[in-house]
């Protein structure tokens, strides 16, 4: 008898083709994330999960859910600060994720929010679109130049390689970085001992660490007051590494010069005092939204739960 799994959000047609071809699928065909009840439901009536940020699997859902029946939760993406991970070992459930697919695309998005903060380029688009604009003229809207400035890459891991490669080989950016230990890279780069040494160094820094309790406000107050006056902040990563309301805090007073996030603290919540400011690019969580992206991310997902079913090692566990 085939394994009952759950997925638990809509996903492209052919990653649920594939789940459906190895197992007895549950497909919730919507977009909003697993509420209290669902959630339980994941752990007490389905051999595995397929699930994805949003889907809150903390303490009191494990704690509702008794024993579960669930020995999987196959994450649909990289982060999975969404699952208690330690609670989840505990109670024999492998947790896993997928980190490969997506490491070209986030630092697509890095890229696109640095371009579009340091330009200036989504204030621009707003005044086109506002009808204001009075044409070209020698002073209009002045960002910086990227080429040939500093990168800080706050969290060295695939992402943040990534990232640091495009804006060596792409822009010719002197990068500097922070992580856990100093990495022997195939690129020029300049090791800083903290964030606050980082932050003070560079005029793009760059979030790419990866959420857990450790990293929760990481980029604190004290990093962000350390940033230059003409330095921008850009956060791929998860929201609630970044101080948010330090941050509005420094954008509103022009402390910084700007800043480019793909993801916030509180999300899908964005404070109406930073949605107000013209020197941030808001984008929404974008980092892995292409289609072949997504594909090949799903794919990872229903490849750890087939190889866990098999009594096989699972490819990516967390």
């Amino acid at each position: 008898m085939s394994p009952r799994i759950l997925i638990g959000r809509n996903l492209p047609p052919s990653v649920v083709a594939q789940a459906r071809s190895l197992f007895d699928v549950e497909y919730r065909d919507r977009p909003d994330p697993l509420d209290a009840g669902e959630l339980r439901a994941a752990l007490t009536d389905y051999d595995g999960a397929l699930v994805t940020l949003g889907d809150r699997f903390d303490a009191k859902v494990f704690a509702d859910a008794g024993v579960p029946r669930a020995k999987i939760l196959a994450n649909f993406g990289m982060g999975f600060n969404h699952i208690d991970t330690e609670i989840a070992r505990s109670v024999g459930i492998t947790v896993t994720n997928t980190p490969g697919a997506v490491t070209d695309a986030t630092a697509d998005i890095a890229l696109t929010l640095m371009l579009m903060s340091c330009r200036r380029a989504a204030e621009g688009e707003r005044l086109v679109r506002s009808g204001q604009w009075q044409g070209w003229h020698p002073v209009q809207m002045l960002g910086l130049h990227m080429s040939g400035k500093t990168v800080g890459i706050l969290g060295m891991g695939r992402i943040g390689q990534a990232i640091a490669k495009r804006c060596h080989f792409g822009f010719g950016m002197q990068v500097f970085y922070t992580s856990r230990s100093e990495k022997t890279l195939d690129f020029p780069a300049d090791y800083c001992a903290d964030a606050v040494a980082l932050a003070a160094e560079v005029d793009v820094l760059v979030v790419s660490l990866a959420a857990s309790p450790a990293t929760h406000h990481a980029v604190s107050a004290e990093v962000i007051g350390a940033m230059k006056p003409t330095a921008y902040l850009v956060n791929v990563a998860r929201g609630d590494i970044v101080d948010e309301a330090a941050l509005t805090g420094a954008l509103k007073s022009q402390r910084i010069a700007g800043a480019g996030l793909d993801v916030y603290e509180n999300e899908p919540e964005v404070p109406e005092a930073l949605r107000a400011l013209d020197n941030v690019t808001l984008l929404p969580h974008l980092g892995t939204s292409a289609l072949e992206v997504r594909e090949d991310m799903g794919r990872m997902a229903v490849e750890n739960l087939r190889a866990f079913f098999a009594g096989e090692p699972v490819p990516n566990p967390v």
